[in-house]
């Protein structure tokens, strides 16, 4: 396993996966180039990311998406969904720990859905606050 962090989480990463880091955005795709889980996180000013906060946003994001399912990714809580849409499958999930806000999309053909499910949810299982995720109390 190989650790992938940025400055705000940091995930575990089998060997036949690979990541590569454009502007805010981290995509991980595996040997077979099946699918791709791309994270892009996002940071609030002041105070922690509520939970009504964060299903707001999953709705206006992915209207696509009506049934939004409570989940925990690691050290993070948020929401989940998942839509086929011109021949694609597409997982979405909003997790949040404190002040940071993780936007994970995951795409392959829809031939392939569900193919790479338990991986990918093994994998985002691993997910923990970096160094410079959610500010200890009083900092905020």
């Amino acid at each position: 396993m190989n650790v992938l962090e940025t400055d705000y989480w940091c995930l575990l990463l089998p060997q036949e996966w690979s990541a590569e880091q454009e502007d805010e955005v981290v995509t991980i795709v595996d040997s077979d180039d099946v699918g791709e889980l791309s994270l892009t996180t996002l940071c609030k000013q002041t105070g922690p990311i509520e939970d009504d906060e964060l299903l707001a946003m999953a709705r206006q994001e992915s209207p696509e998406i009506s049934d939004w399912k409570p989940v925990t990714v690691g050290a993070f809580t948020g929401v989940q969904g998942r839509f086929t849409e011109e021949g694609a499958y597409v997982r979405e999930w909003l997790v949040a720990a404190q002040n940071v806000l993780v936007v994970m999309t995951y795409f392959c053909d829809e031939e392939n859905a569900e193919m790479d499910d338990a991986a990918v949810d093994e994998i985002l299982n691993t997910l923990v606050v970096g160094d410079g995720g959610a500010p200890a109390p009083g900092e905020q």
